[in-house]
């Protein structure tokens, strides 16, 4: 059987792995984690947030940051420009 997850701790400024921040790659998708909740996914053609949890915290969104490589400014027109989807990421939301 040919497993194609990968789940990969998110790196400080420093190179050090940071607990609790991973990086998930499956079948094309990546997303980012944050504790037990994810955050972002990324498809071919879209770009999803969680609704509830994409700004939860300063840690989150430091990271978050890190892994779209933009501003939480960015990311905030992004959404309002319909560039970025807010969906339901965690409770049942299919995205």
């Amino acid at each position: 059987m040919n497993v194609t997850m990968n789940v990969q701790n998110m790196t400080s400024s420093n190179g050090n792995k940071v607990a609790n921040q991973f990086i998930v790659t499956d079948l094309g998708f990546k997303y980012f984690q944050s504790y037990n909740s994810m955050i972002v996914k990324i498809d071919l053609e879209n770009t999803y947030l969680d609704k509830k949890y994409w700004n939860f915290s300063s840690t989150t969104s430091k990271y978050r940051n890190k892994f779209l490589n933009e501003t939480t400014k960015q990311t905030m027109a992004k959404i309002k420009s319909g560039e970025y989807k807010l969906v339901d990421l965690n409770n049942n939301g299919v995205a």
